[in-house]
This record gives structure tokens, C-alpha cells and sequence, in this order.
């Protein structure tokens, strides 16, 4: 299957999209969340996308690593102007996950479980994770970088990762054009962007997340912020945070990892 993309096919199937003439591509970087905070910190436009074959230095959040290996994974980072505060930032990684779940239920056939807020997972194994980050004047967004990593066709991860990684050619047996996958996640992305921006699907966001995730409700975690705690997920609240019962009552996840507790 494709060891590079095929840039003439993904400059034709996004030629009427937001994604249109922005497409820029290399073969290696650090991290294509690097080069999308400097792109859009020099003024590069809405829908802009910074895409490589590999990273060197990929970053998750929290600090974690993201490992890949050349010509294997989709690496891609997009551009974002959202008329949105600061504080609603979060619904840009929602929105993100469901339109990975899509594109990779919609191509491949599988269907992922969200843990909230930015991790896809097949079984208790990470096939993508979303990376958002963000620039504001007050309160007002500037810009937003949404990275996203997809394991498409890796056959085995380091030992470190073989335990919490997998990938769609590990899950099906079979290679896949990250080309078609990658037009697929982009497309659905640009649909759930305008959805949420229109705000009149919040709802109807919260609907989707919690059908597609079992982390949001009745699952024992550890929560990492406040000094960590655990307790029982609870749904999410109507801004998209995490609710957690806990023994000394309710709380909301604002920031911080939330893993299951076995």
C-alpha cells in the first residue's frame, strides 16, 4: 500500500473545501503541530494543513511521546480560526474524535471507543490521538492547531507501546490507502467544524460523543488534576467536560488525564 501519499489526489478531493490550495506537505518533521503554531503565528490561512510521512519529535497531550514509523501513519495538523472564546476550545478536540471515529468506521469498517477527551481506541489499544493547541488574545481565540495521528498500516510497535498501541492493519489484517483514509478524516472534520460552529449542534454533539464512547458513563478512572482522585464517570456536561462521581461528591474534569482504573 501507499509508502507516500498521493498530494495530486488530495489536492482534487479537497479542491471545494475550506482545505483548498493549503495543503503543505513534507516528507520528515519534529512534529507537524510545530510547524501548524508557526504557520498560523506567520498568518497562514483557515484550513491550512501541515502533513508529514513522519515525525521525529511527535507530541500527545500532557507531555506524552507519539511514536511512528515512516510511510505507516497519518500525521497531519490543521489550521483554525474558530470566532470562539478561549473556553469553548475544548469542543475542537470532540469534534475531532467523532470525525476520526467516522472516517475510520466509514473506510475500514471499525468502530473506535472515544476516552475522553482527545484518545480513539480499539479495545483498551490507542489507534489515534488529538492534540489541540491554541493561541488567544484575552479571551478571544487567535488561532487553533487540532494534530491528529492515525496508526494505519504499522505490523508491531516498540515493547514500550505494545501494550497500549495497535493499528488498523494490526486490527483488520490488511494494509489501507492512508491517501483515501486521510481525505475521509478531513472531509468529516470539516463537516463537524461547521456543525460546531454553528452552535446549534451542541447538543447533538454531546449526543454523538456519548454514543460512541464508553468512558463518559459508568466507568471507574483515576483523574490526574487536583492532586489526582478517582471515582465513576458521569457523563458529560453541557460544554463537553467530564463529569465524575466521587466519594465526596460531583466533580468536572477541566484539564487533566483521566484513565481507567482496572
Amino acid at each position: 500500500m501507499d509508502r507516500d501519499y498521493d498530494l495530486a489526489e488530495l489536492d482534487s478531493a479537497l479542491l471545494h473545501s475550506i482545505y483548498a490550495g493549503k495543503l503543505r506537505y513534507c516528507p520528515e518533521t519534529e512534529s507537524t503541530n510545530t510547524l501548524g503554531v508557526q504557520a498560523a503565528g506567520s498568518g497562514a490561512q483557515e484550513g491550512t494543513i501541515l502533513l508529514a510521512n513522519q515525525q521525529t519529535a511527535g507530541r500527545g497531550r500532557n507531555g506524552h511521546t507519539w511514536y511512528s514509523q515512516p510511510g505507516t501513519a497519518i500525521l497531519v495538523s490543521v489550521v483554525l480560526r474558530p470566532p470562539i472564546s478561549a473556553t469553548e476550545a475544548l469542543w475542537l478536540s470532540l469534534m475531532t474524535g467523532v470525525a476520526v471515529h467516522d472516517a475510520i468506521s466509514g473506510i475500514c469498517g471499525l468502530s473506535c471507543d472515544l476516552r475522553w477527551p482527545n484518545d480513539l481506541l480499539i479495545g483498551r489499544k490507542k489507534i489515534c490521538g488529538i492534540l489541540t493547541e491554541i493561541s488567544a488574545d484575552s479571551d478571544q481565540l487567535r488561532f487553533a492547531v487540532i494534530g491528529i495521528g492515525v496508526n494505519v498500516n504499522q505490523r508491531s510497535f516498540p515493547a514500550e507501546f505494545s501494550d497500549s498501541a495497535t493499528s488498523l492493519l494490526i486490527e483488520t489484517g490488511k494494509e489501507w490507502s492512508r491517501t483515501e483514509l486521510l481525505i475521509a478524516l478531513l472531509q468529516a472534520l470539516e463537516l463537524e467544524y461547521r456543525r460546531t460552529l454553528s452552535r446549534s449542534e451542541e447538543e447533538a454533539l454531546l449526543h454523538r460523543l456519548e454514543a460512541i464512547s464508553s468512558y463518559v458513563m459508568g466507568r471507574p478512572v483515576h483523574v490526574d488534576e487536583a492532586g489526582g482522585y478517582d471515582g465513576i464517570t458521569a457523563g458529560l456536561d453541557r460544554r463537553g467536560f467530564l463529569r465524575v462521581r466521587t466519594p465526596d461528591g460531583m466533580r468536572t474534569v477541566l484539564s487533566g488525564g483521566v484513565r481507567e482504573r482496572s
